[in-house]
């Protein structure tokens, strides 16, 4: 179980020495994520990808809900009302129609969700737009105390945001 841990950097500069200090720490560079103003030069970082600066899983996860049961009701009412093959309900549409509304919920949700900024990074946007740059790693559970320790010790001018203990399992 990994937990996630923002930190806010001053600049590209300090984004670097701070990805070097991680990997260091024997971070995997697939665990580091970094996010920064649209123009700004990522060379050298890894940079956070669509599954993490947009809202596209959490918006998938609602629409397969919502299509799935919206697909269940439709189906049932088709069932019980407009049979096609004979007079009595045909319960198999239930589980036709609620499986094709999930796939379509998920589908068109998700193409929402891509261009929708993460509400888990709503908080850093300001701070973003102002320069600064986003580093998000995700490190086991048993060392969050020790890479928060490092980090601070070695890059004073970062600044701890936080530590989130329900970090998606995609992104």
């Amino acid at each position: 179980m990994r937990r996630r841990i923002y930190w806010l950097l001053p600049d590209l500069a300090s984004a670097r020495r701070t990805m070097d200090e991680l990997l260091l720490a024997r971070i995997e560079e697939r665990h580091i994520h970094f996010v920064a103003r649209r123009d700004a030069d990522m060379t050298g970082l890894h940079a956070a990808n669509v599954l993490q600066t947009t809202d596209l899983v959490r918006s998938a996860e609602a629409g397969l809900c919502i299509g799935a049961l919206t697909g269940g009701v439709l189906g049932a009412v088709m069932a019980v009302y407009f049979p096609i093959f004979g007079p009595g309900p045909e319960w198999g549409l239930v589980a036709v129609l609620a499986i094709f509304g999930a796939i379509f919920g998920a589908w068109s949700s998700s193409m929402i969700g891509a261009s929708t900024p993460s509400q888990r990074l709503k908080r850093f946007q300001t701070a973003i737009e102002n320069g600064q740059v986003l580093l998000m790693t995700d490190v086991p559970r048993s060392r969050v105390a020790e890479i928060e320790a490092r980090l601070q010790a070695a890059h004073p001018e970062a600044h701890l945001q936080g530590v989130e203990a329900n970090i998606p399992a995609f992104p």
